[in-house]
Formats: C-alpha cells, sequence, structure tokens
C-alpha cells in the first residue's frame, strides 16, 4: 500500500501544472514583441500575441520591448507549459507585468483563451501576484 501511495503522489506532482517555476535575471536577447530570454532561457509571455517580425508592426513591437528591458533585470513566473523551445509565463519588470505594457502600448493583443481574459486593466487593478518575491 505504501509504494502504491507513494507512486501515484509521484504521478501526481510531475504532472501538475500547478507547479510552477520562477526565474529572477537579466533579460539577455528581446526574439520579438512576445518573447525575451531571461539568463539564456527563452520565455514567451503567456496570453499575448504580438505582430510577427515581417511586418514593421512586429519589428516595432520588438523594439520597443528592447529599449525597456534588454539587459535589465526581470521576474518570470512560468507555468510549466512549453511552446516551441519556449517556455511560457507572466514576466514583471519593476513590478508591472511586461506582456499587459507591451499590450497597453498597442504592440500585441490580450489572448482571452490563454490569458484567461486577464487584460491591462485588470492587471492594473491587481498589480504582480504578492506570491513571488521581491519586485524586478
Amino acid at each position: 500500500m505504501y509504494k502504491t501511495g507513494f507512486l501515484l503522489l509521484a504521478c501526481l506532482l510531475s504532472s501538475s501544472p500547478a507547479l510552477s517555476e520562477e526565474i529572477t535575471g537579466l533579460v539577455t536577447h528581446v526574439r520579438d514583441g512576445d518573447t525575451i530570454e531571461v539568463a539564456g532561457v527563452p520565455i514567451r509571455f503567456n496570453g499575448i500575441s504580438a505582430p510577427e517580425l515581417d511586418t514593421v508592426e512586429g519589428l516595432r513591437g520588438k523594439e520597443f520591448l528592447k529599449t525597456l528591458v534588454l539587459q535589465k533585470q526581470v521576474v518570470c513566473l512560468l507555468n510549466g507549459e512549453i511552446s516551441h523551445d519556449r517556455k511560457i509565463g507572466v514576466c514583471y519588470f519593476r513590478g508591472q507585468d511586461l506582456g499587459a505594457k507591451v499590450i497597453r502600448a498597442g504592440h500585441a493583443a490580450d489572448c482571452p483563451r490563454y490569458s484567461g481574459g486577464r487584460t491591462p486593466d485588470q492587471v492594473r487593478r491587481h498589480g504582480r501576484p504578492s506570491r513571488s518575491a521581491g519586485s524586478a
């Protein structure tokens, strides 16, 4: 019975989407308007979509993000999902949600299917989740 219970617990923990990871570090590269690399780890902002780099809008979004956070410290709360080579999460700079900043600046759109309907107004009202230590 003990072995069965332990095995079941191990399986549940390893597959649980509730478990997440926090990465704090310098933004070492900005790929586009919704993907950065923090300490070399590629991170796609959860719940937003920026235009592709083959468009003028896409290039503007990338430049906006580069100006804002390149070589600056951020905190990213990852949700455990991966898209292509990128981990998925919400990143904060000086306590502000970077995805929401990109949306507010007009360089990306909210994707309610993935964001759960999180909008810049909701982020502004609720701020950074309190479960994460410190601000970026």
